[in-house]
């Protein structure tokens, strides 16, 4: 098992007192993105510590954010012409070439991470790309060796993604920073009690919720067929699907599984509107296959709020306390864990309510956004 430890094989750009710049380059709001919100709320708090310039002309040093997706293409550009720390919000980068590069382009990219005896593989990716957003193979290949070997240090957020950068850049400086959280002003009780009124539930009714982006990686089809078969044993609870379908392929497949009164549907939700959701549910399920090494905001949010999640069990969610959250192994069983589980906590709300609460006190001691932000400063000064 790969550890996540700070390699020091790599020297780091240093900082040496409060006068020196660190140039910020991310996407930023009002970016549609995960990354754009997690980096807003990292400047304000990184700015508390020293000089921080979004996208400087000239830095002491350059923290890049990286993601994989077209609003990430010069940041990437720029991370591999002018080195700095680079933060992988995800430790997959296929995807981010397969959108900027053309097909040459591209083969000789996989060939630089993999080897010219896997040109052929490169080229049937490439020719394949309509299948990568379900495709397992195209996150088994991340492709991230060069922003890992040119980078003076590498930021992941969990195990897995440290192992991704190790495997492909053995002796890479790596630290790994938890995902930040902050504590937003939610709904109180009475005020969720009267919208979960609204929402026609039972004040003991499980709402289940899965929010944000729609895609293949989320197992909704999973999730559906498990609230169906938790509905035929009698289960009181609800499903929120809170999001776009990402893909319309999928959308059309599950149609006839969405087509149930007792399923609620909203689209993309401006944050005020998501913090209601949020407070009015029961249980989030934040199921990944395939991953990208990514730790979900979205799921940090929930949990710091008190809410149980469900995770698919893997390296990326090592560091969370067992009894802090729920798993569900990947495999023939996933459907009928997350049917017991759902059964489960509707039948038994008061467990429901103590892990959220294990989950809350987990966030607010490792992911507070004060104590990532002293971590990501201390990642910049280490020599």
């Amino acid at each position: 098992m790969c550890v996540s430890a700070p390699r020091s094989s790599v020297r780091a750009a240093r900082l040496t007192n409060k006068n020196q710049t660190v140039g910020f380059f991310s996407p930023l709001p009002p970016a549609p993105s995960g990354v754009a919100d997690y980096s807003a709320a990292l400047l304000a708090e990184l700015r508390k510590h020293g000089r921080v310039e979004v996208d400087a002309a000239h830095a002491d040093v350059a923290l890049y954010h990286i993601g994989n997706n077209h609003l990430h293409r010069e940041i990437y550009a720029r991370a591999i012409e002018k080195p700095g720390i680079a933060v992988l919000h995800d430790a997959v980068l296929n995807h981010l070439f397969l959108g900027t590069l053309d097909e040459a382009s591209y083969v000789d990219e996989f060939v630089y991470n993999y080897g010219e005896w896997m040109r052929d593989l490169g080229r049937d990716l490439w020719r394949n790309r309509a299948r990568s957003a379900a495709d397992p193979r195209y996150f088994d290949y991340g492709m991230l060796k060069r922003i890992a070997t040119r980078s003076r240090a590498v930021i992941v957020h969990n195990p897995a993604a440290a192992c991704a950068v190790e495997r492909h850049a053995p002796g890479a400086r790596i630290f790994e920073i938890p995902h930040l959280f902050v504590p937003p002003e939610i709904p109180d009780t009475v005020e969720t009690l009267r919208f979960r009124a609204l929402l026609g539930l039972r004040p003991r009714t499980l709402l289940v919720g899965v929010f944000g982006h729609l895609r293949e990686s989320k197992r909704v089809p999973v999730l559906l067929r498990a609230m169906e078969r938790a509905w035929t044993s009698g289960a009181d609870a609800r499903l929120l699907i809170a999001g776009d379908f990402a893909s319309s392929d999928l959308e059309k497949s599950v149609m006839p599984l969405l087509d149930d009164p007792r399923i609620l549907r909203t689209g993309y939700l401006p944050e005020a509107d998501f913090w209601r959701y949020a407070a009015a549910i029961d249980l989030c399920v934040n199921l990944r296959f395939p991953t990208a090494g990514e730790s979900s905001g979205i799921a940090v949010r929930m949990m710091g709020i008190g809410k149980p999640v469900v995770f698919t069990a893997g390296n990326e969610i090592a560091r969370i306390p067992e009894n802090a959250c729920l798993r569900v192994d990947l495999g023939p069983a996933e459907e009928e864990i997350l049917t017991d589980i759902i059964i489960w906590l509707a039948g038994d709300r008061e467990t429901a309510a103590e892990v959220g609460a294990r989950a809350a006190r987990h966030i607010a001691a490792e992911h507070a956004i004060e104590r990532v932000a002293a971590q990501y400063w201390a990642a910049l000064k280490t020599p």
